[in-house]
């Protein structure tokens, strides 16, 4: 029996992440509480829930953001746990203290967890502590940053470059910047603690060794209150614009067994070395040339790409985050956990290819892929409304096979099938990565985006523009084929959800 019963669950969170949430305690038979912004009133995940309630105006540092907000929302709902998703207060170590301390159950880390894994200078510290090997790096005066471009300057000269600018208290890519050089130096620092400012209320920033074409290496740890601490293999994160994750896969294409068992090895270490409870995942850079590893900094929170490890253990993880929340013990010993086949998972954004900015707007129509080995964890249907206030993700697109090669066969063909129309999406930009001889050799790095941005960003055509000139070249056929064009179906050349059915 679990030590502690959870039967209401509301979801701090929106989107894809709180519709997956919701379906797992649906199956569970626990009641689900949505919350949205007025900007997400109609949303996917204010439908599926059992109650919603609202939290303010679109602003997320107004609703989604607003402690005091989730904390009335609790009250009014009755509901004795709470799942934070990730991103927003998912890593907030006093929103978890101010779950506790209004009766419910936060599914997720100990706040104390979330703080010695939070401050990522501190957490460098604790790792080497715990014997796990880190990137050279420097912290600045007593781990705190550099108050001046001198300090930072010392320190790069006495690490090499080139060096990583990175922010202390936050991820995703905010408040870093690669630099080669010391002329460099003090624009980037000021540029990157403007942006960690921003992001994170903290504009700590420490430095690192920047290592010339990593791999970036994720091991899912899971952990729970009686000790107990897994792993469940890694995912390969290193195909990413500006240092956000675009595309992830399962097993990584450059680790051999031994290799990955040390890397297990070490992360669910790290878990244990800070009582860590529920779904983390420890990053890594992987050096292909050396073979070596180096911790990054841990993520207390769930995924966006823990689909990826679900398709290839089988495990559910949320499953697990509301099982381990109640007090019970991690369901799998470490050999019991199995690795089977491949997976790979595409972030679809609303979001210009080409250059990368987002594209909010209404999605008129709509058509996800299905079939064999595909997973489509979305957050939106035909008519939803893409905000400019929130991330413009619309599904991580998954497939799953025995072998990567077929694995990567069944992703062209998912993304083939899925259209969004109303807004330009970066499923084009998914097609090309799928059929780029060097991602299909797994001969990639966190520079490929960058390394091969004239072949993947090429304009793509929109759907009307892309069916007249296949008309226009199906006619041009017939034509030249000698004016049989009695047999020429031109339904075949328009995009599916343009066609009639010929029984109409």
């Amino acid at each position: 029996m679990p030590a502690r019963r959870i039967t209401k669950v509301l979801i701090a969170n929106r989107g894809e992440i709180a519709c997956r949430v919701i379906r797992a305690c649906r199956e569970l038979g626990l009641r689900t509480v949505a919350v949205y912004s007025e900007a997400d009133a109609l949303a996917l995940h204010v439908r599926l829930a059992d109650e919603a309630i609202p939290i303010g105006p679109p602003p997320a540092r107004e609703s989604y953001l607003c402690v005091d907000k989730l904390i009335d929302a609790i009250r009014k709902s009755g509901a004795d746990g709470v799942h934070p998703g990730y991103g927003f207060l998912s890593e907030n170590a006093d929103f978890a203290e101010a779950v506790h301390a209004a009766g419910a159950t936060f599914i997720g880390p100990p706040p104390s967890a979330m703080r010695a894994m939070g401050i990522k200078t501190a957490a460098r510290a604790r790792m080497q502590a715990a014997g796990v090997p880190v990137v050279p790096g420097d912290g600045g005066v007593d781990g705190r940053g550099f108050p001046n471009a001198a300090d930072a300057k010392a320190a790069a000269a006495r690490i090499g470059y080139p060096v990583m600018l990175k922010a202390a208290a936050g991820g995703g890519g905010r408040g870093m910047r690669l630099v080669d050089s010391e002329d460099k130096l003090e624009a980037a620092l000021a540029g990157a603690q403007r942006e960690a400012k921003a992001a994170f209320g903290d504009d700590t920033v420490y430095l690192e060794k920047a290592i010339v074409r990593p791999r970036h290496i994720e091991i899912q740890v899971f952990g729970d209150e009686h000790g107990g601490a897994v792993h469940l293999y890694e995912r390969d994160c290193s195909i990413q614009r500006r240092n956000q994750k675009v595309i992830e896969e399962s097993p990584s294409p450059v680790l051999d067994d031994e290799t990955r068992s040390k890397m297990g090895e070490v992360a669910v270490r790290a878990a244990r070395s800070v009582g860590y409870v529920g779904a983390g995942t420890i990053e890594m850079l992987y050096d292909s040339a050396a073979r070596s590893f180096y911790f990054l900094e841990m993520n207390t929170r769930l995924q966006v790409e823990h689909p990826v490890t679900e398709l290839v253990t089988g495990v559910d993880l949320v499953r697990w985050q509301l099982s381990v929340a109640q007090g019970e013990r991690i369901p799998l010993a470490q050999e019991a956990i199995a690795r089977r086949g491949a997976a790979i998972e595409c972030r679809v954004y609303a979001e210009d290819s080409v250059r990368f900015l987002p594209s909010p707007g209404t999605i008129t129509s709509l058509r996800v892929p299905a079939g064999p080995g595909i997973r489509d964890d979305g957050g939106v249907v035909a008519g939803s409304v893409v905000s400019v206030h929130y991330d413009p993700m619309i599904s991580k697109l998954c497939a799953w096979a025995d072998t990567r090669s077929a694995a990567i066969d069944r992703m062209r063909r998912a993304l083939g099938e899925y259209h969004v129309g109303g807004i330009k999406t970066n499923l084009a930009f998914h097609r090309r990565v799928m059929r780029h001889l060097s991602f299909i050799s797994g001969d990639y790095d966190t520079g490929f985006i960058e390394r091969h941005k004239a072949e993947l960003t090429q304009p793509a055509a929109d759907d009307q523009t892309a069916a007249l000139a296949a008309i226009a070249a199906a006619a041009e056929a017939a034509r030249a084929g000698g004016g049989a064009s009695s047999d020429l179906d031109l339904s075949q050349t328009q995009p599916s959800q343009w066609r009639r059915r010929r029984d109409d």
